[in-house]
Protein backbone atom coordinates (compact mmCIF):
# COMPACT_ATOMS: atom_id res chain seq x y z
CA UNK A 1 0.00 0.00 0.00
CA UNK A 2 1.12 3.57 -0.63
CA UNK A 3 0.81 6.44 1.80
CA UNK A 4 -2.52 7.35 0.25
CA UNK A 5 -4.01 3.88 0.74
CA UNK A 6 -3.80 3.23 -2.96
CA UNK A 7 -3.56 -0.48 -3.71
CA UNK A 8 -0.51 -1.45 -5.72
CA UNK A 9 -1.53 -3.77 -8.57
CA UNK A 10 0.79 -6.69 -9.22
CA UNK A 11 0.70 -8.78 -12.44
CA UNK A 12 -1.45 -11.29 -10.56
CA UNK A 13 -3.81 -8.49 -9.54
CA UNK A 14 -4.09 -7.31 -13.15
CA UNK A 15 -4.95 -10.81 -14.29
CA UNK A 16 -7.56 -11.07 -11.54
CA UNK A 17 -9.06 -7.67 -12.43
CA UNK A 18 -9.26 -8.58 -16.11
CA UNK A 19 -11.23 -11.69 -15.18
CA UNK A 20 -13.40 -9.59 -12.85
CA UNK A 21 -14.05 -7.12 -15.69
CA UNK A 22 -15.25 -9.83 -18.07
CA UNK A 23 -17.41 -11.45 -15.41
CA UNK A 24 -19.23 -8.17 -14.69
CA UNK A 25 -20.89 -8.75 -18.09
CA UNK A 26 -23.01 -11.41 -16.38
CA UNK A 27 -24.40 -9.22 -13.58
CA UNK A 28 -27.94 -9.42 -14.97
CA UNK A 29 -27.63 -12.87 -16.56
CA UNK A 30 -29.36 -14.57 -13.62
CA UNK A 31 -31.53 -11.67 -12.47
CA UNK A 32 -34.35 -12.76 -10.18
CA UNK A 33 -37.02 -11.06 -8.06
CA UNK A 34 -35.56 -12.19 -4.74
CA UNK A 35 -31.91 -11.11 -4.89
CA UNK A 36 -31.86 -9.51 -8.36
CA UNK A 37 -28.18 -9.36 -9.49
CA UNK A 38 -26.75 -11.20 -6.47
CA UNK A 39 -25.82 -14.42 -8.29
CA UNK A 40 -24.15 -12.49 -11.09
CA UNK A 41 -22.25 -10.39 -8.55
CA UNK A 42 -21.07 -13.48 -6.68
CA UNK A 43 -19.95 -15.09 -9.93
CA UNK A 44 -18.03 -11.94 -10.89
CA UNK A 45 -16.25 -11.91 -7.52
CA UNK A 46 -15.10 -15.55 -7.67
CA UNK A 47 -11.60 -14.77 -9.09
CA UNK A 48 -11.11 -12.30 -6.24
CA UNK A 49 -12.30 -14.68 -3.55
CA UNK A 50 -10.25 -17.60 -4.89
CA UNK A 51 -7.12 -15.45 -4.89
CA UNK A 52 -7.48 -13.94 -1.43
CA UNK A 53 -9.17 -16.83 0.40
CA UNK A 54 -7.32 -20.10 -0.24
CA UNK A 55 -9.13 -21.55 2.77
CA UNK A 56 -12.36 -23.11 1.53
CA UNK A 57 -14.47 -22.18 4.56
CA UNK A 58 -13.48 -18.53 4.43
CA UNK A 59 -14.12 -18.47 0.69
CA UNK A 60 -17.61 -19.91 1.17
CA UNK A 61 -18.28 -17.33 3.86
CA UNK A 62 -17.23 -14.55 1.46
CA UNK A 63 -19.44 -15.98 -1.29
CA UNK A 64 -22.44 -15.95 1.05
CA UNK A 65 -21.57 -12.36 1.91
CA UNK A 66 -21.99 -11.32 -1.71
CA UNK A 67 -25.03 -13.47 -2.48
CA UNK A 68 -27.44 -10.86 -1.11
CA UNK A 69 -29.76 -8.34 -2.74
CA UNK A 70 -27.91 -6.17 -5.25
CA UNK A 71 -29.04 -4.22 -8.29
CA UNK A 72 -27.45 -1.41 -10.25
CA UNK A 73 -26.70 -0.37 -13.83
CA UNK A 74 -24.37 -3.17 -15.05
CA UNK A 75 -21.91 -0.70 -16.58
CA UNK A 76 -21.52 1.13 -13.26
CA UNK A 77 -21.23 -2.21 -11.48
CA UNK A 78 -17.57 -2.29 -12.48
CA UNK A 79 -16.77 0.49 -10.01
CA UNK A 80 -18.51 -1.30 -7.14
CA UNK A 81 -16.96 -4.71 -7.88
CA UNK A 82 -13.49 -3.15 -8.06
CA UNK A 83 -13.99 -1.39 -4.75
CA UNK A 84 -15.31 -4.49 -2.98
CA UNK A 85 -12.42 -6.51 -4.43
CA UNK A 86 -10.04 -4.08 -2.74
CA UNK A 87 -11.97 -4.42 0.51
CA UNK A 88 -11.90 -8.22 0.28
CA UNK A 89 -8.12 -8.04 -0.08
CA UNK A 90 -7.90 -5.99 3.12
CA UNK A 91 -10.27 -8.37 4.88
CA UNK A 92 -8.07 -11.33 3.97
CA UNK A 93 -4.97 -9.55 5.30
CA UNK A 94 -6.45 -8.00 8.45
CA UNK A 95 -8.30 -10.30 10.90
CA UNK A 96 -9.78 -7.21 12.59
CA UNK A 97 -11.35 -5.93 9.37
CA UNK A 98 -15.13 -5.46 9.65
CA UNK A 99 -16.48 -7.54 6.76
CA UNK A 100 -20.00 -6.13 7.24
CA UNK A 101 -18.68 -2.84 5.84
CA UNK A 102 -18.30 -4.52 2.43
CA UNK A 103 -22.03 -4.98 1.97
CA UNK A 104 -22.65 -1.59 3.55
CA UNK A 105 -20.58 0.01 0.79
CA UNK A 106 -22.33 -2.05 -1.89
CA UNK A 107 -25.78 -1.01 -0.69
CA UNK A 108 -24.75 2.64 -0.34
CA UNK A 109 -23.43 2.80 -3.90
CA UNK A 110 -25.85 0.65 -5.88
CA UNK A 111 -28.75 3.13 -5.72
CA UNK A 112 -26.93 6.34 -6.70
CA UNK A 113 -24.89 4.56 -9.37
CA UNK A 114 -28.05 2.99 -10.80
CA UNK A 115 -29.69 6.37 -11.19
CA UNK A 116 -26.58 7.94 -12.70
CA UNK A 117 -25.83 4.96 -14.93
CA UNK A 118 -29.36 4.66 -16.28
CA UNK A 119 -29.46 8.37 -17.03
CA UNK A 120 -26.09 8.41 -18.80
CA UNK A 121 -26.04 5.07 -20.61
CA UNK A 122 -29.69 4.13 -21.11
CA UNK A 123 -31.26 7.57 -21.31
CA UNK A 124 -28.52 9.54 -23.08
CA UNK A 125 -25.68 7.58 -24.71
CA UNK A 126 -27.88 4.86 -26.14
CA UNK A 127 -30.33 7.40 -27.58
CA UNK A 128 -27.53 9.44 -29.19
CA UNK A 129 -25.69 6.48 -30.72
CA UNK A 130 -28.96 4.92 -31.87
CA UNK A 131 -29.96 8.20 -33.51
CA UNK A 132 -26.66 8.29 -35.40
CA UNK A 133 -27.08 4.67 -36.47
CA UNK A 134 -30.70 5.13 -37.57
CA UNK A 135 -29.84 8.23 -39.62
CA UNK A 136 -27.29 6.19 -41.58
CA UNK A 137 -29.50 3.10 -41.85
CA UNK A 138 -32.40 5.21 -43.15
CA UNK A 139 -30.27 6.24 -46.11
CA UNK A 140 -29.51 2.60 -46.89
CA UNK A 141 -26.09 2.46 -45.21
CA UNK A 142 -25.57 -0.99 -43.66
CA UNK A 143 -22.96 0.42 -41.29
CA UNK A 144 -25.64 2.33 -39.37
CA UNK A 145 -26.39 -0.58 -37.03
CA UNK A 146 -22.71 -1.48 -36.73
CA UNK A 147 -21.77 2.10 -35.85
CA UNK A 148 -24.42 2.22 -33.12
CA UNK A 149 -23.18 -1.03 -31.58
CA UNK A 150 -19.55 0.08 -31.72
CA UNK A 151 -20.07 3.60 -30.36
CA UNK A 152 -22.22 2.51 -27.46
CA UNK A 153 -20.29 -0.58 -26.43
CA UNK A 154 -16.79 0.88 -26.77
CA UNK A 155 -17.65 3.78 -24.47
CA UNK A 156 -19.61 1.61 -22.04
CA UNK A 157 -16.87 -1.02 -21.85
CA UNK A 158 -14.16 1.58 -21.25
CA UNK A 159 -16.14 2.90 -18.29
CA UNK A 160 -16.69 -0.63 -17.02
CA UNK A 161 -13.02 -1.65 -17.35
CA UNK A 162 -11.48 1.47 -15.84
CA UNK A 163 -14.19 1.45 -13.20
CA UNK A 164 -12.95 -1.97 -12.06
CA UNK A 165 -9.22 -1.16 -12.15
CA UNK A 166 -9.36 2.41 -10.83
CA UNK A 167 -11.68 1.68 -7.90
CA UNK A 168 -9.56 -1.34 -6.94
CA UNK A 169 -6.40 0.76 -6.94
CA UNK A 170 -7.99 3.59 -4.94
CA UNK A 171 -9.62 1.24 -2.44
CA UNK A 172 -11.48 2.79 0.47
CA UNK A 173 -9.76 6.09 -0.35
CA UNK A 174 -12.38 6.43 -3.09
CA UNK A 175 -15.18 6.47 -0.52
CA UNK A 176 -13.26 8.87 1.74
CA UNK A 177 -12.61 11.32 -1.09
CA UNK A 178 -16.23 11.20 -2.27
CA UNK A 179 -17.49 11.74 1.27
CA UNK A 180 -15.08 14.56 2.17
CA UNK A 181 -15.73 16.45 -1.06
CA UNK A 182 -19.49 16.13 -0.69
CA UNK A 183 -19.69 14.31 -4.01
CA UNK A 184 -21.47 11.30 -2.50
CA UNK A 185 -24.22 13.50 -1.10
CA UNK A 186 -24.70 15.24 -4.44
CA UNK A 187 -24.73 11.94 -6.31
CA UNK A 188 -27.30 10.52 -3.89
CA UNK A 189 -29.54 13.56 -4.24
CA UNK A 190 -29.25 13.53 -8.04
CA UNK A 191 -30.01 9.81 -8.14
CA UNK A 192 -33.07 10.32 -5.91
CA UNK A 193 -34.39 13.01 -8.25
CA UNK A 194 -33.79 10.86 -11.32
CA UNK A 195 -35.36 7.87 -9.58
CA UNK A 196 -38.54 9.76 -8.68
CA UNK A 197 -38.82 11.09 -12.24
CA UNK A 198 -38.39 7.56 -13.57
CA UNK A 199 -41.07 6.16 -11.26
CA UNK A 200 -43.46 8.90 -12.35
CA UNK A 201 -42.79 8.25 -16.02
CA UNK A 202 -43.18 4.49 -15.56
CA UNK A 203 -46.56 4.95 -13.85
CA UNK A 204 -47.81 6.69 -16.99
CA UNK A 205 -46.09 4.74 -19.76
CA UNK A 206 -46.06 1.20 -18.34
CA UNK A 207 -49.34 1.08 -16.39
CA UNK A 208 -52.47 0.67 -18.50
CA UNK A 209 -55.75 1.40 -16.73
CA UNK A 210 -58.79 3.07 -18.29
CA UNK A 211 -62.58 3.00 -17.95
CA UNK A 212 -64.27 2.10 -21.23
CA UNK A 213 -67.79 2.80 -20.02
CA UNK A 214 -69.87 5.11 -22.22
CA UNK A 215 -73.02 6.73 -20.83
CA UNK A 216 -75.82 8.05 -23.01
CA UNK A 217 -77.65 11.01 -21.51
CA UNK A 218 -80.42 12.69 -23.53
CA UNK A 219 -79.00 11.32 -26.76
CA UNK A 220 -75.44 12.46 -26.02
CA UNK A 221 -72.65 9.99 -25.41
CA UNK A 222 -70.33 10.64 -22.49
CA UNK A 223 -67.07 8.71 -22.50
CA UNK A 224 -66.04 8.37 -18.85
CA UNK A 225 -62.33 8.10 -19.66
CA UNK A 226 -62.38 11.28 -21.74
CA UNK A 227 -63.99 13.15 -18.83
CA UNK A 228 -61.32 11.89 -16.41
CA UNK A 229 -58.52 12.80 -18.84
CA UNK A 230 -59.89 16.31 -19.21
CA UNK A 231 -59.73 16.73 -15.43
CA UNK A 232 -56.46 14.90 -14.68
CA UNK A 233 -54.65 13.07 -17.52
CA UNK A 234 -53.40 9.59 -16.56
CA UNK A 235 -55.10 9.80 -13.16
CA UNK A 236 -56.10 6.12 -13.06
CA UNK A 237 -52.59 4.69 -13.71
CA UNK A 238 -51.27 6.97 -10.96
CA UNK A 239 -53.96 5.87 -8.49
CA UNK A 240 -53.41 2.20 -9.34
CA UNK A 241 -49.64 2.49 -8.90
CA UNK A 242 -49.99 4.33 -5.60
CA UNK A 243 -52.57 1.83 -4.34
CA UNK A 244 -50.30 -1.13 -5.15
CA UNK A 245 -47.41 0.60 -3.42
CA UNK A 246 -49.44 1.17 -0.25
CA UNK A 247 -50.65 -2.45 -0.19
CA UNK A 248 -47.09 -3.77 -0.59
CA UNK A 249 -45.87 -1.42 2.12
CA UNK A 250 -48.53 -2.78 4.48
CA UNK A 251 -47.20 -6.30 3.97
CA UNK A 252 -49.31 -7.76 1.18
CA UNK A 253 -47.36 -10.35 -0.80
CA UNK A 254 -46.62 -9.52 -4.47
CA UNK A 255 -48.17 -12.83 -5.58
CA UNK A 256 -51.48 -12.02 -3.85
CA UNK A 257 -51.49 -8.50 -5.25
CA UNK A 258 -50.94 -9.78 -8.80
CA UNK A 259 -53.76 -12.30 -8.33
CA UNK A 260 -56.12 -9.53 -7.18
CA UNK A 261 -55.20 -7.38 -10.19
CA UNK A 262 -55.83 -10.30 -12.55
CA UNK A 263 -59.24 -11.03 -11.02
CA UNK A 264 -60.32 -7.37 -10.96
CA UNK A 265 -59.07 -6.83 -14.51
CA UNK A 266 -60.87 -9.91 -15.82
CA UNK A 267 -64.17 -9.03 -14.09
CA UNK A 268 -63.93 -5.42 -15.21
CA UNK A 269 -63.41 -6.46 -18.81
CA UNK A 270 -66.33 -8.93 -18.66
CA UNK A 271 -68.77 -6.25 -17.50
CA UNK A 272 -67.38 -3.67 -19.91
CA UNK A 273 -65.96 -1.28 -17.35
CA UNK A 274 -62.25 -1.48 -18.12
Amino acid sequence: MTDKNKTVTSPEDKKMLTSLFWRTMTLSASWNYETQQALGYTYAMLPVLRRFYPDKEKRIEAMKRHNVLFNTTPTMGGIITGLTASMEKKASEDPEFDTTSINTVKIALMGPFAGIGDSIFQGTLRVITLGIGISLAASGNVFGAILHILLYNVLAHLVRYYGVTSSYEMGDQLMSNMSESGLMGRLTKAASIVGMMTVGAMAVTMTSFSIDKVWTIQGSEIVVQDVLDSIFPCLLPLVLTWGCYKLLKKGMSPALLMLILIVVGTLGKMIGMI
